[in-house]
């Protein structure tokens, strides 16, 4: 890939998020989409036709061996991540990983040794951290506007959602959980971003299974398997705290019997000169001035071009520029080390210290 051409994408996985990925890609003048495939070649060789994308190959290690391809986007289900991830790596392939990085954290850490020999670009498609709101959010936070921050409550509390049921959505073997590693990881991942990613040292939680055996709080993603089975959890809750101090509180769930901030993904960030809030697309800072308590409204712009556009356009400049990632391989290994924790504590009943060795 010389300076001038255009970046080479290999698509794998044509379901509905490689789509969304093709979607963007086609939109950034300097790259290009030339090769696609999925288990199930009929919907790439249907991809291909949509997007115009040149070559189909039945494999992904078919399409790892073309020497045209400079980049992959990963966009297949959770236990497949880490196997395709090294393989893109060792095969000299710059790298845009889906959430979550991995199914457990053993497998994060086998990704990023591989990054680390290859000298290429690993992003994890944490999209949340590109919504406008949430990046005007951080500039304050970077500029000091709400001082040290010292908790975080966050969350994503959905009544009838769970996705797919039967498929490996609902399998622990090929998801790595239910809505924790789901849904949970984007508030995870934000929430830490907002912190500066201070680096958390143990976590308590519990996750509950209470719908999804009974075959209730079925949602519309997915088409369900009834053929299949589940066993991830259907909620979840934790709090986790960080090595300076501050703390995390996380609750997520597929189905509940709740309306809780009407079913839509929420933070509350607390800090000790303001704080902030997120809820469905909005966005509000609070301060206190003169003894006075001081909202400000945050709103996105008119014609916003959409996080995945951002998205896109920061994996191809990192990949240009050699600069890593602002969701590296790093920040998807600390959400695989919580999220795991949190699986251990509920087990156990006791609290979890996270092992950064590897």
């Amino acid at each position: 890939m010389s300076l001038n051409s255009k970046i080479q994408i290999g698509i794998i996985g044509a379901g509905n998020i490689g789509n969304v990925h093709m979607n963007g890609i086609k939109q950034m003048p300097e790259a290009a989409i030339t090769a696609v495939t999925d288990v199930y070649l009929p919907l790439a060789e249907a991809r291909a036709k949509e997007h115009g994308i040149p070559h189909v190959y039945s494999s992904y290690e078919q399409l790892l061996e073309d020497p045209n391809v400079d980049a992959v986007i990963i966009a297949v289900p959770n236990e497949m991540h880490a196997a395709i991830a090294i393989a893109a790596l060792q095969a000299g392939k710059h790298v845009l990983l889906e959430k979550p990085m991995a199914i457990n954290a053993a497998s994060a850490k086998e990704i990023v040794k591989a990054h680390r020999a290859s000298n290429k670009t690993l992003m994890i498609a944490h999209q949340m951290r590109w919504e406008s709101i949430n990046m005007q959010l951080k500039e304050q936070i970077e500029k000091g506007a709400l001082g040290h921050i010292y908790n975080i409550k966050t969350g994503w509390m959905r009544r009838k959602g769970i996705p797919g049921w039967g498929t490996w959505f609902t399998q622990m073997s090929k998801s790595g959980g239910g809505p924790l590693i789901d849904i949970g990881v984007h508030m995870l991942d934000l929430s830490l971003h907002f912190m500066g990613n201070a680096k958390p040292v143990s976590v308590f939680g519990t996750t509950y299974s209470e719908f999804g055996p009974k075959r209730r709080g079925i949602g519309t993603w997915g088409t369900p398997d009834w053929n299949g089975h589940y066993d991830v959890e259907d909620l979840a809750t934790a709090l986790i705290k960080m090595d300076n101090g501050s703390t995390l509180s996380l609750d997520v769930s597929w189905a509940a019997h709740t309306d809780m901030l009407d079913n839509q993904p929420y933070i509350y960030v607390m800090g000790t000169e303001g704080g902030a809030s997120l809820r469905g697309g909005k966005g509000k800072l609070f301060a206190e001035i003169y003894d006075r308590t001081a909202d400000v409204e945050l709103t996105a712009p008119n014609q916003d071009e959409g996080s995945r556009i951002r998205l896109s356009r920061h994996f191809l400049e990192c990949i240009r520029e050699g600069k890593e990632p602002l969701t590296s391989g790093l920040s998807g290994l600390t959400n695989n080390l919580i999220l795991e924790a949190i699986y251990e504590s509920s087990r156990t009943g006791q609290i979890v210290n996270l092992d950064w060795n590897f």
